[in-house]
């Protein structure tokens, strides 16, 4: 009698689960993201750490509310292709300050960014080499940088810099054997700071480089649907709503030759240099003004007939810093077109020439009307 009565209760127990996990509560229920990013322990030792992925780690797949994302233009790094995502912590969202400002986003954010290379030989394979994290504390962002094992299954995290020799065949199938630099902490400071003047002092702070609205003006393939990017977040509570930058103000793809030629060079320009040639950045002693903004009708802030001045005591060949017509009398051209170290611009992020970059610049320079 007892063992009946027990499977009685057990099937009356297992009925009023079953109503209360009934569609009319299963609204009631929400997923919580397994993210963790604790500001009291950041940067974590490990990748893995702060479960941004599901599943294989190495397949990117991005876990709940970490959201991914894709500038129009990209920084050039090497060839490296990138995955970007960024997360925010739960009933906080970003704020709109301009449409070529940084997004402001809250405390507590991470934007995650993965460094890879498609045809790597002899295997023909994927492999990643690292992925940085900037994470927003109350006090300002700080970096993280994680190195990737060879197995890729974990990335650890290390600050220090070093260089992974990787052979692979590029987007044109040519095959490239590269040096790739993995920064350390100060070299990203060179292309992440700014300063600001605040009591009478200047402070210099990290910021971010690639999320503003006007790179951002895009659509962007989710799996299940296709959506302009900034439009996305506005709708999952994650920016606040804004209107979307005009036509004349967004960037475009520099590798779109369809694009006019004068807005495919600014907005190279104001991916690849800007973050530095800007007021309070790491190059505003210089006299440019890459920002895409800042380029528009102003020739001068791309050094057109701009003299060099004492500039690291060049070639006199090179007395402007982009002379209309020739590519040799160009200080700009010259010092994209070097690895050395000494004079390549930008400082970081490369250890080869971009080639298509390089093409680029020199139609735009044989464009230009020559100085008066």
């Amino acid at each position: 009698m007892i063992k009946k009565y027990s499977i009685y209760a057990f099937i009356i127990s297992i009925s009023l689960h079953i109503y209360a996990c009934s569609s009319d509560n299963d609204d009631e229920y929400t997923p919580i993201s397994p993210v963790t990013v604790d500001l009291t322990q950041v940067p974590y030792p490990k990748l893995s750490d702060y479960k941004f992925f599901e599943g294989e780690m190495k397949n990117q797949i991005p876990s709940l509310d970490v959201i991914p994302y894709e500038p129009i233009s990209s920084l050039f790094t090497d060839y490296a292709h990138k995955k970007r995502f960024v997360w925010m912590p739960n009933g906080t969202k970003a704020s709109y300050t301009g449409d070529d400002e940084i997004l402001d986003l809250p405390v507590g954010s991470a934007i995650i960014k993965t460094f890879y290379y498609d045809n790597v030989q002899p295997s023909n394979s994927t492999k990643i080499i690292e992925t940085r994290v900037m994470i927003r504390k109350s006090d300002g962002w700080i970096f993280a940088d994680y190195v990737w094992n060879e197995d890729q299954t974990e990335a650890i995290l290390d600050l220090n810099g070093s260089t992974k020799n990787i052979t692979f065949r590029d987007d044109n199938n040519v095959t490239r054997t590269i040096d790739y630099r993995i920064p350390n902490e100060a070299q990203c400071i060179v292309c992440h700071k700014t300063k600001s003047y605040e009591g009478g002092n200047y402070v210099q702070r990290n910021i971010p480089i690639g999320i503003k609205p006007q790179n951002l003006n895009k659509t962007y393939n989710y799996g299940s649907e296709t959506k302009n990017q900034l439009t996305k977040w506005i709708e999952l509570g994650k920016l606040d709503n804004f209107a979307l930058p005009t036509e004349a103000n967004t960037i475009v793809n520099y590798n779109d030759n369809t694009q006019p030629l004068e807005k495919r060079v600014r907005s190279y320009f104001d991916i690849n240099c800007a973050h530095c040639h800007k007021e309070h950045g790491h190059c505003d002693y210089r006299p440019m003004r890459f920002a895409f903004s800042e380029t528009y009708n102003n020739q001068t802030n791309m050094g057109v007939c701009v003299d060099t001045q004492d500039m690291q005591n060049f070639e006199p060949a090179l007395s402007k810093i982009v002379t209309p017509g020739n590519i040799y009398r160009s200080m700009l051209y010259h010092r994209l077109n070097t690895v050395d170290e000494t004079y390549r611009m930008p400082l970081h992020g490369r250890t080869i020439i971009h080639e298509e970059g390089i093409q680029l610049v020199e139609e735009w320079i044989n464009s230009l009307n020559p100085c008066n």
